[in-house]
């Protein structure tokens, strides 16, 4: 892979995959369809982050909000991600899945990645949201540090172990956060891409990052 040449790279990047119901629907196919058809991009993406030198990725896998789809549909990307953590485990990752493992809609095949794990040499930290609810979230630091003046709030929270965004990639064209990892994302540039998730290409990553180089980064100084 040719890489283009740039002037400053993120740190740390969040993705929203989005468009794959969407995806499915215009190709005549079940809106289930498309969760799986979104794998082999997340993996061209992974790959790409690893060739740029980015140092962590946080992916959305499902929200807490998104089980109340018809279960084909839940049942359908939840499979995925059981796929996609299965698929990198073989790789080289930092591996931390961020998510309400509490629930019975969380796959209990991803609960051992509840707390980070090294997967062959570790090249990059990969910070998946499965089940995830900023709720749950925020409000773990209510639940369990109550009292502890010794912490800060954001060293409290359930997802403390996942660093500030510094840039944020949302494909299918909506422009919301979708709850993604609000305490995180709170300074985050956001780029957002038209195409639907399943039809990514680099180009389009390249384009964000591009995007990026020319923002002006003042952390709100």
């Amino acid at each position: 892979m040719k890489l283009p040449a740039f002037k400053r790279i993120p740190r740390h990047v969040g993705f929203i995959p989005d468009g794959n119901r969407r995806w499915a629907q215009r190709r005549g196919l079940a809106k289930y369809a498309g969760y799986a058809a979104g794998i082999k991009p997340g993996f061209e993406l992974y790959r790409t982050c690893i060739a740029l030198g980015i140092e962590e990725i946080s992916v959305y896998g499902f929200t807490n909000d998104n089980t109340h789809r018809p279960a084909e549909q839940t049942e359908a990307f939840s499979n995925a991600c059981v796929s996609a953590v299965k698929q990198l485990a073989r790789m080289d990752a930092e591996l931390l899945v961020v998510g309400n493992d509490e629930s019975p809609k969380f796959p209990p095949e991803l609960k051992k990645y509840r707390v980070r794990q090294k997967l062959g040499r570790g090249l990059i930290k990969v910070n998946f949201l499965v089940n995830y609810d900023w709720h749950w979230d925020l409000n773990y630091a209510l639940r369990h540090n109550a009292g502890d003046q010794r912490k800060e709030f954001k060293e409290s929270i359930a997802s403390a172990d996942v660093s500030r965004i510094d840039l944020l990639v949302r494909w299918g064209g909506r422009r919301r956060l979708s709850g993604f990892l609000p305490v995180q994302s709170v300074y985050s540039d956001i780029y957002v891409v038209d195409e639907l998730w399943p039809d990514y290409n680099t180009r389009q990553f390249f384009d964000a990052l591009h995007w990026y180089e020319s923002q002006d980064i003042t952390l709100g100084g």
